[in-house]
């Protein structure tokens, strides 16, 4: 070869790897319905089988301390999932998130709008016209909160097929037949598959329904759990301490007072087997991605869209601001994304929409106002807040801070009541210790802060509501 033939194929080298530094990144956002933070054999639950979710962990890197900021009504998968689309928090939704309004753009609308095809299978927990403006493609789509007992559950999902018009009239909904993780990772596996626009990236969006009630996993993964080897929840209690304001909701009575040691077994095997029926669909969908040869320009992002507490604390519901409900899994996994490393950073459910518009080189629009996670996922910065606060209904509140101090404030009845926790000694959150006259300038200091961060992030309850 000559050598101005050598210097074009040279510089013909040079401009391809160029071109594909400059292709865009295809993003893939899989939300868990109901998954608390402690559901992954990886981040050390031995007892639950999740291989693939372990792969995201060891390839990506994990927010180890992802929090919800709660809601205003019982369904908190709704505002959470409207915080992760948006990136604003729960005191700016519309309708608590039923509601996504023009002057909220989605995540994928911002991508769709900036050249990306948007494709969604799975659950919308907002209304019909924010889901059409956000994706020009779907499939198997279910529209509310939940596969009801009453309507068949997992095993007979009312779906819709994509309807441009984002009408969706009743008469065109249909009921399946199988489970409902299966719809939603053949629709995905399908538009993987069928996927042919090299040079116009993606946004799948896959939000399953599961582990939400009712649990009732496929006969083969509940075969993996032997419920008597179960252990019971780490801060299991046959009854609540106390009412924190919501003990009647449906959540808690899937189960009788007091709360057996058996039923709190078998509840957690099944909530273990639906995980892990759902992380088998995410194996599934991260084979398609190698098979089409585009895993490697893929950012996948894994999140639950809120926690449960499943027998801890004599509770069994998301309705409450205790770990088990407001912590969440987090995963981040893709190019330029560390492997297998864990950030212990304060994050927000809402930090996903600024994360990814970062990685996509997409504007983001005003009214994202939550924080991008690249300097912490990168290394460049290791904290982004010194504390969180969170919310439910009008009669909780709780604040934690990076040094893992937590006060939550109840005003049930008009009575006020308050827990404090240790979290670096007490990670459960068993002993309470306001009540301790060695921490009153905890609390005191507590107290303050909660009520700081309440008028930052624009809680509409005062001082007064509250002491």
């Amino acid at each position: 070869m000559s050598k101005k033939a050598g210097l074009c194929f040279i510089l013909l080298l040079t401009g391809l790897y160029s071109i594909a530094q400059q292709k865009r990144l295809n993003i893939v956002f899989i939300l868990s319905d109901d998954q608390s933070h402690n559901t992954i054999h990886a981040l050390g639950n031995r007892k639950i089988h999740t291989p693939n979710l372990d792969y995201l962990v060891h390839h990506g890197t994990t927010f180890t301390r992802a929090h919800i900021m709660g809601g205003r009504q019982g369904a908190i998968c709704s505002p959470s999932r409207a915080m992760a689309l948006t990136g604003t928090y729960a005191n700016h939704l519309t309708n608590d998130g039923y509601v996504i309004p023009e002057s909220t753009p989605t995540l994928p609308e911002m991508l769709r709008q900036d050249g990306y095809i948007t494709f969604e299978t799975g659950k919308w927990h907002s209304d019909k016209k924010s889901f059409n403006r956000s994706f020009c493609n779907g499939e198997n789509i279910f529209f509310g909160g939940m596969h009801t007992p009453a309507t068949g559950g997992h095993f007979s999902p009312k779906l819709f097929h994509y309807d441009s018009t984002g009408t969706y009239p009743e008469s065109s909904a249909w009921t399946g037949n199988r489970f409902s993780s299966v719809y939603y990772t053949e629709a995905a596996v399908d538009f993987i598959r069928r996927y042919n626009h090299d040079q116009q990236p993606f946004f799948l969006y896959i939000p399953f329904t599961s582990p939400h009630d009712p649990r009732t996993p496929p006969t083969e993964f509940m075969a993996m759990y032997d419920a008597r080897k179960i252990s019971l929840p780490p801060a299991y209690l046959p009854n609540p301490k106390f009412d924190n304001g919501e003990l009647n909701i449906r959540d808690e009575l899937l189960l009788p007072y007091p709360r057996e040691q058996k039923s709190i077994k078998e509840e957690v095997a099944r909530y273990y087997a639906m995980i892990t029926e759902m992380d088998s669909r995410v194996g599934q969908i991260i084979a398609a991605l190698k098979e089409k040869n585009i895993y490697d320009n893929t950012l996948i992002v894994f999140a639950g869209d809120n926690g449960l507490s499943v027998g801890n604390h004599g509770l069994l519901g998301k309705q409450n601001l205790y770990d088990n409900s407001v912590r969440v899994p987090l995963i981040f996994c893709g190019p330029s994304v560390p492997a297998g490393k864990r950030s212990d950073a304060l994050v927000y459910l809402p930090d996903i929409t600024p994360t990814v518009l970062a990685y996509a080189g997409v504007q983001k629009a005003t009214s994202v106002v939550s924080e991008n996670l690249e300097p912490v996922i990168s290394g460049r910065q290791q904290k982004l807040r010194s504390a969180v606060y969170y919310l439910y209904r009008n009669f909780q509140r709780g604040v934690r801070t990076d040094d893992n101090w937590k006060l939550i404030v109840y005003k049930v009845n008009g009575e006020t009541r308050i827990e404090l926790f240790d979290l670096n000694k007490d990670p459960h959150e068993r002993r309470d210790l306001s009540e301790n006259k060695r921490y009153a300038g905890k609390v005191k200091a507590l107290k303050e802060l909660l009520l700081r961060q309440m008028k930052d992030y624009d809680d509409d309850l005062v001082e007064n509501d509250l002491f």
